[in-house]
């Protein structure tokens, strides 16, 4: 199977390239190497280091005697380039990591919430154009967000993309359908996953695309078994506060010696998933796809929920780290419950694995070896979602 993997250079597109490869796919790469220049405008590199692409795909192919393509291209801005790749590889599926994943860093000031709905919304709907433009019958399988859905249960399991709902008709009578589970975007990169919903239903509907919507929870973890094969595939690991992840920013800063950061009363809960499971359920999800005429596939990727508090508590006890509790920069409820259905991946075959397992250690080990290339400024968050009210001049 020839897969082309957009934003294969990333922090969830590289482990995937890696681990499709090594189960013996044609894996071709295709990234504007984005995120090496926003490390750059932050001033905030991973606490990996990270080698240039030619040399990390050099070292895979020195290790697995496997080779990776790879073409820059910027995917939302360069669309005849795109048609280009596609029309010569002809791929049987897609994996679109091809957007701007970081909710902080989309709400940082007018010009990073546009860019982010620029390249998001841009990258997804030129792919799907492609798509149709040249006649492929390629299985697209997009990595979205569980946040699409927001923060608030209802009381309810959050089911896998859609939600049955009743109504009452004109004659009195029951309408029974199934729609898109509402959505509640706490971001403007949310936001556009939403939006990217809305045009995965619209190119199925309309030009019967096969398509797969993973609605991923927060990712912890750094390694794979691939990208531990050689320091030169090392996959990133990041910490400041626009791009870490909360439980490995947790694990980073009782590294150093750093209070762990805890925004608002800590009452948050969120879905988690272990970035090994991640390339698996891609995996998954591209070894069972969609028929033709088949609505959007829309599976929850996550193995389990946990209260930013009680996770903070957990690190802490087992590190010593002192916990410091801070102003929420985030619009959102100070407390929530969620209770999410992830079935579907389940019957795949995805085996979770769970902070109960050993791999909390290994995420801390990596901290530790790396942790004097922390900088400690880079730490807090400082994008806040609500600005300040005008002053009033009477």
């Amino acid at each position: 199977m020839r897969i082309l993997v957009l934003g294969g250079d990333g922090f969830c597109g590289w482990p995937t390239a890696l681990h499709l490869s090594n189960a013996g796919y044609d894996v071709t790469i295709l990234d504007n190497l984005s995120r090496r220049r926003i490390d750059v405008e932050l001033g905030a590199q991973s606490l990996t280091p990270i080698e240039p692409i030619q040399v990390r795909l050099d070292a895979w192919r020195a290790v697995s005697g496997r080779s990776i393509g790879f073409v820059q291209c910027d995917v939302a801005a360069d669309f005849e380039l795109l048609l280009q790749v596609l029309d010569s590889l002809r791929p049987d599926a897609i994996v679109h990591f091809a957007e701007q994943r970081a909710a902080p860093y989309s709400m940082r000031s007018a010009r990073h919430k546009r860019y982010t709905v620029n390249n998001n919304i841009n990258a997804t709907h030129n792919v799907l154009a492609a798509l149709v433009e040249l006649g492929l019958d390629s299985h697209l399988v997009h990595l979205g967000t569980m946040g699409v859905y927001g923060y608030g249960t209802a009381g309810v399991r959050i089911p896998e993309g859609y939600l049955p709902v009743s109504m009452t008709a004109d004659d009195g009578g029951t309408v029974d359908q199934e729609i898109l589970y509402p959505t509640n975007p706490g971001s403007i990169y949310h936001l556009t996953k939403s939006q990217d919903q809305l045009l995965f239903a619209f190119y199925n509907k309309n030009d019967h695309l096969r398509i797969t919507d993973l609605h991923q929870g927060i990712v912890w973890g750094t390694q794979t078994v691939e990208t531990a094969r050689d320091p030169r595939l090392i996959n990133r690991f990041d910490y400041d506060g626009d791009y870490g992840t909360v439980l490995n920013r947790f694990l980073m800063q009782a590294a150093v010696g750093h209070p762990l950061s805890v925004h608002g009363t800590g009452g948050q809960t969120r879905a988690f998933i272990h970035l090994q499971n991640t390339v698996q359920c891609v995996q998954l999800a591209l070894e069972s796809p969609p028929a033709t005429g088949e609505r959007v596939r829309i599976l929850n990727q996550m193995t389990e929920t946990h209260r930013l508090r009680d996770l903070a508590r957990m690190i802490a006890g087992m590190t010593g780290a002192q916990i410091e509790y801070l102003d929420n920069p985030r619009n959102e409820a100070a407390e929530n419950d969620l209770i999410v259905e992830n079935s579907g991946l389940l019957a795949l075959g995805l085996e979770p694995l769970t902070l109960a397992g050993h791999l909390l250690a290994e995420v801390t080990e990596i901290a530790q070896r790396y942790a004097g290339r922390c900088d400690l400024e880079k730490i807090p968050s400082r994008s806040l979602w609500r600005r300040p009210a005008p002053a009033v001049v009477l």
